[in-house]
This record gives structure tokens, C-alpha cells and sequence, in this order.
């Protein structure tokens, strides 16, 4: 699907307008599926480019805004929530509780809000790129904005 069929990408368009910063998606007809692809593709620092994974956590999904430069060490921000093993979660378990794709999935224009955390890293980058929803689009946004529209708590996620 993409952003002219109602898709994912649509709703991403649909929440990011709501939530008033407006539509800054890009698409890349070659595809953006990794942070490194996304950086080159966009010609920005790995660093900003902000993945959008989710994990499981304890049957329920907790998505984590991390820099693409960095892996997300799961024990420490098990251990600032004071809770249990935080588990990769599946691709289907993604696709039920985003409407999207691994690789694709984008901060916002989820089902029903998932509960998220924000990489403080990313705070050092004026300009941050996201996943809008597919393998193909990306979104810009501040690091201020982000926080706002996800509702995310900030955290030390590496």
C-alpha cells in the first residue's frame, strides 16, 4: 500500500496534519527499509534518522524511538521501567499492533496509541527523518514535535 491507496502512509500524512506539523513526507521510489539506506537516500547523518521499533512487552506492544546510529539496549530501559524483559516482537505481532510493515513502520498513524519512548540522543539533531509507513517514505520532524505528537517519555535508551 501506499500513501494514494489509504494505506499506512496515508494515516501518517492524516496524523501528522492533525497533530499540526504538517505533511513532510518524502517517498523514494528505490526504498529507504534500513537507517542506512534512509541516511543516504536523504543525505543526512545515520544519527537522525529515527527508528521506529516495537517490542513486546509482556503481550503488549512499547515502541521505542531510537537514533539509527545505535542498537537499543533492551536491559537498560527494562531497568528504568522497573519491569520485566522487553522482547523483539514479531512481524506479525508488529503488523497487528501498527497496521505496518517491519522496516516501515513510522512513530504515529497507529490503530490505537502504543505506549512509546524517545531516544534523548536524538535531541542533538535539528532536524530528525521517521518512517512514514511504508519501505518507500519517510518523514521530517523536530525532536520537540516528535515528543509532542507520540506522547513519548523521554529515556536513555543505549
Amino acid at each position: 500500500m501506499t500513501e494514494y491507496d489509504g494505506g499506512p502512509v496515508a494515516l501518517v500524512r492524516s496524523a501528522l496534519v492533525a497533530a499540526g506539523v504538517g505533511d513532510t513526507v518524502r517517498c523514494f521510489p528505490a526504498g529507504v527499509p534500513t537507517a542506512a539506506a534512509a541516511a543516504q537516500a536523504l543525505e543526512c547523518d545515520l544519527a537522525a534518522i529515527t527508528n521506529s521499533l516495537i517490542f513486546d512487552l509482556g503481550g503488549e506492544p512499547l515502541l521505542i524511538l531510537a537514533s539509527g546510529a545505535a542498537r537499543v539496549d533492551t536491559a537498560l530501559v527494562a531497568a528504568q521501567l522497573c519491569t520485566g524483559k522487553i522482547r523483539r516482537a514479531t512481524p506479525r505481532f508488529v503488523l497487528e499492533h501498527t497496521g505496518q510493515e517491519v522496516g516501515g513502520v513510522a512513530p504515529v498513524g497507529h490503530p490505537k496509541k502504543i505506549r512509546t519512548l524517545l531516544d534523548e540522543s536524538l535531541q542533538a539533531h535539528g532536524l530528525l527523518w521517521a518512517g512514514a509507513g511504508d519501505h518507500h517514505s519517510m518523514f521530517s520532524i523536530s525532536y520537540r514535535d516528535l515528543l509532542r505528537i507520540t506522547g513519548a517519555r523521554e529515556l536513555a535508551v543505549r
